[in-house]
């Protein structure tokens, strides 16, 4: 039977082989047995689930709980030639009967519903003409109470299993989910025997960041304009933040839509489909955007607050790089986050044990934002993972190049000031007699009296405040958990006072230079998929993700033959788009401009001495530059790699990406340029990439990373393909 399974992957999904992890459950499920499957998000679940659905006869029901969720995978499943469709509230009751009808005479293999239709009594009277062989359950952990996300609907689902009058194969599906959690979807979905299957819940591609006392709102858009490009999604506390952050950002030219549960259903959809169909690039929303979205490019997620739970933030910080490529997710801590998520806690939690629970869960929050440990070992463990190393070298905390500098002085200005106003004022209050101000409340209460009116004058009002922030994000101030907070002292901060602890911060270092990326292969492929989409009025990610573009330019397929071996071409993708693709990568290839212009018609500065090497590498005089004109971009990498310097000296002198310049040195080598490929190829790897690409082929990158560990790089693989010439 996997044999089979591997040939429905290859033939409508365009892949050859199962993720870690998929292969067990399909195995499981495929004999027959109650399968209960957490996989973290990107892992491919919903793959799961459906390739056992085309060998089953009859019809699968899956259980979703989003309208927008089911039509998302639906569409993307016609996309593939998987005969699937969906009921929900959009549809008239004739639509329903029709599509029950359908699905009963065979034409559908899978069926959408949610989980509220099932409390139907007319409905599940419709289901009765189906031979439902195969129950899946997407979302699974929304059955218990002591889960994130718990929906009373789910629990519907236990009383409908035993109405059936066959019971059939169950699988569920989830993300994220404790150990109680699994016990809670055993019992109520009436497992029997189950397989569990726990497909670890790492996602190296992932980078996480926690930054505490950052000013949100400057960080927040200078890194949304430094990414201005890439799809990301900010999670914010209250629609009122939602509100606020989206037309802040709006007003500084970025295209950021906004969604949550206060808009209308009609502007909440048109929000949502702007973002996935790349009309908005950047998406600012309360949680209630989640479940709902199925967009595999999502290149960032920031939470803008803490979230109240770790399952609620790993699962919201999973929305970034579901395609396997880079993605990186940043949490903004402040400590007025804490107030606002025990407040919410408060409203919406009754039950005492429960409520207790929840107040546990967002301490294990506050404390993850403070850790010094790893952060991605501190996720892992959370979720019983063992054996975790103690260093990932991707998180904030293993990666910390930020400068450090010394703000006692600063600090003990702050914390008499705090002292002065007998710790009873809130932190704007605080920052104006710092700043000096002379506003008519701070005479009438006679601050200006204070030493310290005035002794910050200098420095900005809103960096006073930020320096405040960050004082009370790193545990020397506290702020009281009334309606308006006041500010006052720990008693580490009185040991500062004394001068017997220091108090440092670090701060980003600033680049002098803007990066300024060449137009790639890649970029070319993006816009051809977006004008395909707008056509098909599709999401661009459902023509091709952007791991298949990206293969697609690395290896440059010249025909179909070569095409349909890229991971995800499929048949039904290969003769809807091949050719446009195809012609695409001709017309790229046979452009030498389109090589080497900037996206900018200025040029980046290079330093003098760098630039001058590279000229007389190539011999080049300045008049006879002029008379020549520029250059190919890809020559001028690999004579500076000639000239000795490293692939990211030239990258950053060059303000390239490291992807660009490995891409040169390619294109240099098949235009017959000698490229030393042992340079990039570890003595101890070349056999092992030579062994996997005997086992699966040459023709696809994926396959062969697969095989190998973390340590071996992609473009070491890439330099023996090419050493090899295979």
């Amino acid at each position: 039977m996997m044999e089979k399974a591997l040939e429905i992957l290859k033939r409508y999904f365009g892949y050859t082989q199962f993720r870690d992890g998929q292969q067990k459950v399909i195995e499981s499920l495929l004999q027959g047995t109650d399968t209960l499957a957490i996989m973290p998000t990107g892992a491919g679940k919903s793959l799961a689930y459906q390739i056992p659905s085309l060998l089953f006869k009859g019809t699968t029901l899956v259980i979703s709980p989003l309208i927008s969720l089911m039509k998302d995978q639906v569409d993307a499943l016609l996309e593939y030639g998987v005969p699937a469709t969906f009921i929900n509230s959009s549809l008239s009751p004739n639509e329903v009967r029709a599509r029950i009808n359908r699905a009963a005479d065979g034409e559908f293999k899978l069926l959408y519903v949610a989980p509220e239709r099932l409390e139907s009594e007319s409905f599940r009277v419709l289901l009765e003409s189906l031979n439902i062989s195969f129950l899946a359950i997407d979302e699974a952990h929304c059955v218990s109470q002591w889960g994130h996300d718990f929906r009373p609907s789910y629990l519907q689902l236990g009383p409908f299993i035993k109405s059936l009058p066959k019971k059939p194969l169950i699988g569920a599906f989830t993300a994220t989910a404790t150990e109680g959690v699994q016990s809670d979807i055993v019992r109520l979905l009436e497992l029997e025997q189950p397989n569990i299957f726990v497909t670890g819940f790492d996602r190296p591609n992932l980078t996480f960041f926690t930054l505490r006392g950052e000013n949100k709102r400057v960080f927040v858009l200078e890194y949304v304009q430094k990414n201005a490009n890439q799809s990301g999604i900010i999670y914010a506390g209250t629609r009122k933040e939602v509100d606020s952050l989206q037309e802040f950002l709006v007003k500084n030219g970025l295209k950021a839509g906004k969604y949550h549960a206060g808009m209308n259903d009609e502007d909440r959809q048109k929000s949502q489909e702007e973002f996935l169909f790349d009309e908005r690039t950047v998406m600012v929303a309360t949680n209630a955007f989640g479940m709902g979205i199925d967009k595999s490019n999502v290149r960032y997620v920031i939470h803008y607050n803490m979230p109240k739970n770790m399952e609620a933030y790993y699962q919201e910080a999973g929305r970034a790089g579901r395609d396997g490529d880079p993605g990186e997710c940043l949490l903004l801590f402040s400590s007025q986050d804490v107030v606002l998520q025990r407040y919410l806690i408060e409203q919406s939690v009754f039950q005492p044990e429960r409520k207790m629970n929840e107040f546990k869960k967002l301490q294990g929050m506050v404390e993850y934002c403070h850790t010094p440990r790893c952060l991605r070992k501190t996720i892992l463990e959370y979720f019983n993972e063992e054996n975790v190393q103690e260093k990932c070298g991707n998180c904030s905390n293993c990666n910390d190049d930020r400068e450090m500098i010394d703000i006692t002085v600063e600090a003990q200005k702050i914390f008499s000031c705090i002292y002065r106003m007998r710790e009873r004022f809130g932190i704007g209050m605080v920052a104006e007699v710092l700043k000096g101000s002379r506003k008519a409340k701070i005479l009438e209460l006679r601050f200006d009296e204070l030493s310290t009116h005035g002794i910050m004058s200098k420095v900005p009002l809103q960096e006073i405040k930020d320096r405040i922030n960050y004082l009370v994000a790193e545990n020397y101030l506290q702020l009281s958990s009334s309606e308006y907070p006041v500010v006052g002292l720990l008693p580490i901060a009185l040991s500062v006072l004394k001068g017997e602890v220091k108090v440092t911060q670090r701060i980003s270092r600033k680049s002098s230079n803007e990066k300024v990326e060449e137009i790639s292969l890649f970029d070319s492929l993006r816009v051809l998929r977006r004008k395909l989409a707008l056509q098909e009025n599709l999401p661009p990610y459902m023509i091709f993700a952007d791991t298949t573009l990206r293969e697609m330019a690395q290896v440059c397929p010249k025909d179909k033959r070569t095409l349909i071996r890229i991971s995800g071409v499929g048949e039904r993708k290969l003769e809807k788009y091949g050719d446009q693709f195809l012609e695409e990568i001709r017309n790229f290839l046979g452009d030498e401009q389109g090589i080497s212009i900037a996206k900018s018609q200025s040029q980046p500065s290079e330093p003098l001495d760098i630039q001058a090497d590279c000229d007389r590498s190539l011999g080049i005089s300045n008049s006879e530059k002029r008379s020549k004109g520029k250059i190919s971009s890809h020559i001028q990498t690999f004579q500076l790699y000639q000239q000795g310097y490293s692939l990211k000296d030239i990258a950053k002198v060059r303000n390239m990406t490291i992807l660009t310049v490995q891409d040169h040195l390619v294109r240099c080598f098949q235009e017959g340029h000698e490229v030393p490929w042992d340079d990039f190829i570890p003595f101890e790897h070349e056999s092992l990439i030579l062994e996997a690409v005997g086992k699966v082929g040459s023709g696809k990158l994926r396959p062969i990373k697969d095989l190998l560990s973390d340590e071996v790089e992609w473009f070491t693989i890439r330099a023996v393909l090419e050493k090899h010439k295979l």
